[in-house]
């Protein structure tokens, strides 16, 4: 009888695990509009589709059609978006749900912005298809002093790029659910050198990890170094890669086609896996025979100014402190004297030892700006003070604010970092005063 309550409870606990498994593997972080058809599964662009994961590595949504998980590239989706949501979102390309152009002349700039003198992201091809995603508001080039018939818009090319186009050189069609061509003209897209990999050549590939520091303002100048980078040189005939850890290079000769999107360089130990103009991966395989992927990004920004900007950024907040404070004072911490050379002399702080402070570091050092914080803690702190102590190669960091009659300090090792963001407190965070 027990064993029999037994197997009923385990049968019980089973099925509960089971579907509480299903549950969250099934659930949806959002909603997405496809913005490329997928004729394979009768899914046409302007249709909307659950999204259940997102896959930065693969690059791709993990997304449901009829019951199957599919995965789709990134660019050929919106981003995903809470149900009562996507209608909006989906409204704004109902216009054009279903138009594709092709393109009637070679090389037709795609632009930054709908006006005709804006920085080109992309040169389209003769007969290449694109998708016209919805109209902007735009001047239209002007011809003998007459503006072109036509509209700007906003499209969307294989390769996941987008930009702005003028429709007068395009040919305007629609798709039915199987990808066919509806009215418009039949332009045949012109044979030549393979556009995707000409366009990795002779620039420089970044690691993905600067583009998010760039943008996200958290520059770690220890990590975002101008030389990381990968390039094909065809001028000298030389290929590069340099990132932490690998430093190499070799002679070029040339690339062969392995697969859609996929190059392996000649006698060389890398492929290139193209995934938009401005996204590729490498896979190299080192003497360990362990390939290893690299994501990689072109940039627009200047390496070294945004380096020069944080370094002068640390600079002046230190000055900063060290010009309003002078010699300090606290009745338990002791006397500290933080110098504009970036210098300081700390006595009497024992009740910090060993807790905060090593038990061997002397009562002088150097003093910088080391890290900021985040936006949450910048209503409270100043940033933070980094002390590297004589006698210890531990740095010991502080929270500090810049006080009417002094300074506070705030021990941040036990804080939380996120590079060089502190974006949280010290569970038990140690507060001093010093007048």
């Amino acid at each position: 009888m027990k064993k029999t309550i037994f197997y009923a409870a385990a049968s019980i606990l089973l099925a509960f695990c089971s579907t509480f498994l299903i549950s969250c593997k099934d659930k949806v972080m959002g909603y997405s509009v496809l913005l490329w058809n997928l004729p394979e599964y009768k899914i046409q662009s302007g249709d909307i589709l659950p999204v259940y994961i997102r896959s930065n590595i693969s690059q791709v949504y993990v997304v449901g059609i009829d019951g199957e998980k599919v995965e789709i590239p990134l660019w050929q989706l919106t981003d995903p978006v809470k149900k009562a949501k996507v209608g909006s979102v989906s409204k704004k390309y109902q216009e054009c749900a279903h138009t594709y152009a092709s393109v009637k002349i070679d090389g037709l700039p795609c632009r930054a912005e709908p006006v005709n003198t804006a920085k080109q992201v992309y040169r389209l091809r003769k007969g290449e298809v694109i998708k016209l995603l919805y109209i902007g508001n735009g001047q239209a080039p002007m011809t003998g002093g007459q503006p072109l018939e036509g509209n700007w818009y906003r499209i969307l090319t294989k390769d996941g790029t987008q930009g702005w186009c003028f429709s007068y050189n395009l040919n305007l069609y629609e798709t039915d659910e199987n990808g066919e061509q509806v009215g418009g003209q039949i332009l045949e897209e012109e044979a030549e050198d393979d556009n995707y990999y000409i366009s990795i050549l002779d620039k420089a590939w970044y690691p993905d990890s600067f583009s998010t520091m760039i943008s996200s303002g958290n520059i770690d100048i220890s990590k975002l170094h101008p030389s990381y980078n990968f390039t094909i040189d065809t001028v000298n005939n030389k290929v590069s890669l340099n990132m932490s850890g690998i430093h190499e290079s070799w002679d070029y000769t040339g690339y062969t086609k392995t697969d859609d999107y996929e190059y392996t360089l000649n006698d060389i130990p890398i492929i290139i896996i193209y995934k938009k103009s401005t996204f590729i991966v490498v896979r190299y395989t080192g003497e360990s025979g362990k390939p290893q992927e690299l994501n990689l990004v072109t940039l627009d920004d200047d390496i070294n100014a945004i380096v020069a900007e944080e370094k002068q950024r640390r600079a002046d907040a230190y000055s900063k402190v060290a010009s309003a404070t002078g010699e300090l004072s606290s009745s338990s911490y002791g006397k500290l004297s933080l110098n504009t050379d970036g210098t300081f002399k700390w006595s009497g702080y024992k009740l910090l030892v060993p807790a905060v402070i090593s038990a061997g570091a002397k009562t002088a050092g150097t003093c910088s700006v080391k890290y900021a914080v985040s936006k949450e803690l910048a209503a409270s702190y100043d940033g933070v003070l980094t002390f590297k102590f004589e006698g210890t190669t531990d740095e010991v960091n502080f929270l500090y604010k810049l006080e009417n009659d002094g300074l506070r300090l705030e021990a941040a090792n036990d804080a939380t970092y996120n590079g060089i963001l502190v974006t949280g407190r010290s569970s038990s965070p140690l507060i001093m005063y010093f007048r």
